[in-house]
């Protein structure tokens, strides 16, 4: 018998409750959204339930919606895959913007581990318990989250370049006219 997506929406629901929520076909891929508390639990379910078997993470990954409210202004994104049905899900959870943190899913996959600290390192996401939260791509020493949409897109203390080469006037980068 073929995985089905109202199978696992009904074991989910079944299971955590309110805790999951707005299962929805997304870009032909079935997605649903988890409390930060719960996530971890969620996701160690469907990786060892003995029908979902969603035994391999493919990807985790943060998004920044500086345009919603502040108690979802982040989202941490899991691709997961069961190999056995050839089924993919992607799961989804809201941070607060003011402070995104969620639990680790090392111990559930030790491949978060790299993804988790890139996550960190793009988008500021603290993954609490995570064994080694720090910085993996860019320079230990920078204080900004490059991937935040709130993040400058050129750098302000750049002296070698002119700006009426590129068609900007120093005031605003409104074009001359």
């Amino acid at each position: 018998m073929a995985l089905e997506t109202t199978i696992i929406e009904s074991k989910l629901t079944e299971r955590f409750g309110a805790e999951v929520m707005n299962f929805r076909m997304e870009r032909d891929i079935f997605t649903l959204e988890a409390t930060p508390a719960a996530i971890k639990e969620v996701i160690r379910f469907m990786k060892e339930d003995e029908t979902l078997r969603f035994n391999f993470l493919t990807d985790l990954c943060g998004v920044h919606y500086p345009d919603n409210d502040k108690s979802a202004q982040f989202a941490v994104v899991y691709l997961l895959h069961n190999w056995i049905d050839n089924v993919r899900v992607r799961v989804k959870t809201f941070q607060n913007g003011d402070k995104p943190e969620v639990d680790t899913l090392v111990e559930v996959f030790a491949a978060a581990n790299w993804m988790e600290r890139e996550t960190y390192d793009f988008y500021g996401v603290i993954f609490k318990g995570h064994p080694n939260l720090k910085r993996i791509l860019n320079d230990e020493g920078m204080v900004s989250f490059p991937m935040r949409k709130d993040h400058p897109l050129e750098d302000a203390g750049r002296t070698d370049k002119d700006d009426r080469f590129f068609g900007r006037t120093p005031n605003n980068y409104e074009p001359t006219k």
